[in-house]
């Protein structure tokens, strides 16, 4: 019997472990242990079922809420686990986004793709730009691209900053009002040294396609409508939405992999502190003492845990993964009273620009945003503090978090001043964050060239490829099937995949 040792109890690990015990269960001779610091599986999957003092109770994501739908991981490992009925899509009759400017909330247009304007009206008419500032973003359809490829050149070849890019497609208002608060951060990633290669690269290939942001994403919402017109849903069928998550929230998700599993694989409250080869495979040291033997090891942690630990296996690998710069962040779920609420709560989300200056990055108003996610008469909200520019926020303390995030949205929302929340909490996310910084993709690509030829070794995780629920599941199963593959198991399963939609 051969045995995988997983490193790390996020998506990621869990993705890993749950692709070995498939092997297992197709009848190869393999077997999985799975090692977790904290006590608890899901990473920064982390949801709680907290009770309101009149009854009820509030589904509490103090991580990730959602995922999207245009990446198929997520759905098809909840098809296999049968929790896929427990997903439930955005409430999508309420989703707009509110913009901050100065001690305004503005509405993100119609039409708005990422930070690129596809309706006219709702451009001319928005006061979230200056007309200077609308001017330049049309020049966009005219402006020449910046270089033509070479044949065979990708994205990668011609990387750029996201704040480069945006400035010099559509000017600086673009940049600072929506391209940094939307897609900068989905990252938590300052746009000064974002690589748009490794993060959006279709901005790159948009612009060789097309010549234009604006008719690139044109054409990209056209195929959208055309596609959703020849597939109406069906009677009784969820609505279609870009983002879902599951009933009871994101933990769902972990729990039912940590339950395939299975507990008796699990070492939870457990800390790798040392990898290194054995005379028969691998040697994986825990804090107690104990040694676990491993015939291969998948190693899905956070960029810092993992250069720690790959110093143990290749001196150049942890070097690559330890260039990896990581960010905090804090997220504040709060519930309010109903009466203290007297705003139209008609909008998922508000953004807030850097160049507001303000302590808060953002907010959702996740009783909005998902059905039954408060009692009634309650207004649950989450606020999130930090990132790159920030991160001296993030080390106050709870008490000081909480009424950050309290007098902000008070401030924005034009609640009572006196409004207190019924209940508050505070999520820590220390180092959570990769920053895909220039040059993250030819460290990967190195990294991912010295750990082909490690053999019963591989590495998964968000520092890698792709932050998001989905990207970590599949960068956790390309570990275990490369490890797999080392051991002489060489059954490959077969992926959904699908066009954007």
């Amino acid at each position: 019997m051969k045995r995988v040792v997983v490193v790390g109890g996020g998506v990621a690990g869990l993705g890993a472990a749950y692709r070995v015990m498939r092997a297992r269960q197709a009848g190869h001779d393999v077997d999985v242990v799975l090692v977790e610091q904290a006590g608890r599986l899901g990473g920064k999957l982390a949801t709680d079922i907290v009770p309101d003092p009149d009854g009820g109770s509030y589904v509490v994501d103090g991580g990730s809420d959602a995922f999207v739908s245009t990446k198929p991981a997520v759905r098809r490992i909840a098809r296999m686990l049968g929790i896929e009925d427990d997903i439930v899509p955005a409430r999508d009759e309420n989703k707009r986004t509110l913009i901050v400017k100065g001690s305004r909330l503005v509405e993100l247009p119609d039409g708005i793709m990422m930070f690129a304007p596809t309706k006219l009206l709702p451009l001319a008419t928005t006061s979230l730009y200056s007309w200077p500032g609308k001017l330049r973003m049309a020049l966009d359809l005219v402006l020449p691209r910046k270089e033509r490829w070479a044949p065979g050149e990708t994205a990668k070849d011609h990387d750029e900053t996201l704040e480069s890019f945006v400035v010099r497609r559509m000017g600086r208002e673009a940049l600072d009002r929506v391209a940094e608060p939307l897609v900068g951060g989905v990252h938590a990633s300052d746009p000064s040294v974002m690589s748009l290669a490794a993060t959006f690269p279709e901005f790159l290939e948009m612009e060789q396609k097309h010549g234009s942001l604006i008719r690139g994403f044109l054409e990209q919402r056209k195929a959208r409508e055309a596609m959703r017109a020849r597939q109406p849903a069906r009677p009784g069928q969820k609505p279609w939405s870009f983002f879902n998550t599951f009933v009871r929230g994101m933990q769902t998700l972990p729990d039912a992999m940590g339950s395939a599993i299975g507990a008796g694989r699990m070492l939870l409250g457990r800390r790798v502190v040392e990898i290194g080869r054995s005379a028969d495979g691998w040697r994986v040291t825990l804090d107690d003492g104990e040694t676990l033997e491993a015939d291969a090891v998948v190693l899905a942690v956070e960029a810092f845990s993992g250069a720690a630990l790959a110093s143990g296996v290749d001196a150049r690998v942890a070097e690559l993964v330890g260039q990896t710069p990581c960010s905090s962040s804090v997220t504040v779920p709060l519930a309010f009273r109903e009466e203290d609420c007297p705003f139209d709560q008609r909008w998922h989300g508000i953004l807030v620009p850097l160049v507001e200056k303000r302590p808060l990055l953002a907010v959702t108003l996740s009783s909005s945003k998902w059905p039954d996610r408060a009692p009634a008469g309650r207004v649950l909200m989450r606020g999130f503090i930090g990132g790159p520019r920030n991160q001296h926020l993030t080390d106050a303390s709870d008490e000081d978090l909480i009424e950050t995030a309290r007098k902000e949205i008070v401030g924005l929302l034009g609640m009572p001043d006196g409004a207190r929340p019924v209940f508050a909490s505070v999520y820590r996310w220390v180092g959570g964050m990769p920053q895909y910084t220039l040059g993250h993709l030819d460290r990967v690509e190195e990294v991912e060239e010295r750990v082909a030829t490690i053999a019963g070794f591989a590495m998964a995780g968000s520092a890698f490829r792709g932050v998001g629920i989905p990207n970590c599941i599949e960068s956790g199963e390309r570990a275990a099937e490369k490890v797999l593959r080392d051991l002489g198991f060489t059954h490959e399963e077969q992926r959904e995949s699908g066009p954007p939609r």
